[in-house]
């Protein structure tokens, strides 16, 4: 838990581009500036820095002239969700961490889990073991004829592949431990992955045939415990993935779906009618919002006994196997700007823009 805590903690001699290092790893940028023993001094954000290094500032200053030292927290145990509420909403901040009499640091609280109902993240309580799996084995058939020649999940993103693209997002909360599930051109993405540099574990099951969204999964049978993540190979979910954890484990759920909130606007008047075609209203260029399937979920063991071994099984049909069985499964919303979909060409194009890479 070590590499964990030092992601959220700083020390005031430490340099601003430890802190920017820290900061990246974290999702509501916001790292706390504690002593030696851990006693909150203060609060730094990725604003706090930005705005320091304008000034001209060295990288290699250390961040006792710039972090707040008036740090907002509250008293572990002490408090109720609506007190952080109306601290949140009063100075406008990301988080707010938990002390005990003497300061010292022992959770935090953030403002999405206010809004869920949902109790403080203890640090100390965080699984960096919780293993994410990677569906990496289709054909890739919407990204012809790219895929023809290099499998989707090695698409470059920049200078890097989409699959590291998404490890990535996951290593910022702590996560290092990952799987992927592997078919079509499978031994270039496990040659490619076997030839370079890391600071993760990245596993490779293989499916004997092509067995659809959610098939793969049962190989994880005997080598998973009781939680773990799954994420498609074209999309990055920008999400604090302990709060969803939290939010799971707080609702007993079988799997928890992330979603996002998409906006469409029809270019046309969009025309009522009745029999005889007999008008009855026009709504010129409505718009409507949908929430949809993002393709990323946090899954209880438990899933994969309704996961029937070597045949093909869509994602859909396991949770319609869940539903029937009365299973709990939840959605935890994300913003459309969190959620990068690169599983077609304009997608892929329009993802490039989002992330300034050309």
């Amino acid at each position: 838990m070590k590499i964990l805590k030092d992601n959220f903690f700083i020390h005031e001699y430490e340099s601003i581009t430890t802190a920017l290092k820290k900061l990246e790893k974290i999702s509501d940028k916001v790292i706390l500036v504690v002593d030696e023993s851990n006693k909150l001094k203060g609060t730094l954000t990725d604003g706090d820095v930005r705005r320091f290094i304008l000034k001209g500032e060295s990288l290699d200053t250390d961040i006792s002239r710039l972090y707040q030292k008036n740090p907002i927290y509250l008293i572990k145990g002490d408090f109720n969700l609506e007190q952080a509420k109306s601290l949140f909403l009063k100075y406008k901040i990301q988080l707010i961490p938990l002390v005990d009499s003497s300061l010292k640091v022992l959770d935090f609280i953030t403002w999405n889990q206010v809004c869920l109902g949902l109790e403080p993240i203890s640090i100390s309580e965080m699984d960096v073991n919780i293993p994410v799996v990677i569906m990496a084995g289709g054909k890739g058939t919407r990204l012809d004829p790219f895929t023809k020649i290099l499998p989707k999940p090695l698409m470059p993103i920049g200078e890097k592949t989409i699959t590291e693209k998404i490890i990535d997002e996951f290593k910022r909360h702590g996560l290092k431990i990952f799987y992927t599930i592997i078919n079509y051109k499978g031994e270039m993405i496990e040659s490619y992955f076997n030839s370079i540099e890391k600071d993760y574990e990245i596993h490779h099951l293989w499916e004997k045939d092509f067995y659809g969204t959610a098939g793969g999964l049962k190989l994880l049978e005997e080598i998973v415990g009781d939680i773990f993540i799954v994420s498609n190979c074209d999309v990055i979910v920008k999400a604090n993935y302990w709060e969803i954890i939290n939010a799971h484990k707080k609702n007993n759920a079988m799997l928890t779906m992330l979603s996002c909130i998409q906006h469409y606007k029809i270019p046309y008047g969009v025309i009522n009618s009745e029999i005889n075609g007999l008008v009855t209203k026009i709504t010129e260029k409505p718009e409507y919002s949908f929430i949809v399937n993002t393709g990323i979920y946090i899954c209880s063991k438990n899933i994969l006994k309704y996961i029937p071994a070597d045949q093909y099984f869509d994602m859909n049909n396991l949770i319609q196997q869940l539903i029937i069985n009365k299973e709990i499964i939840m959605t935890y919303p994300i913003t459309e700007n969190d959620y990068i979909d690169i599983g077609q060409w304009d997608e892929y194009k329009s993802a490039l823009k989002k992330m300034d890479i050309h």
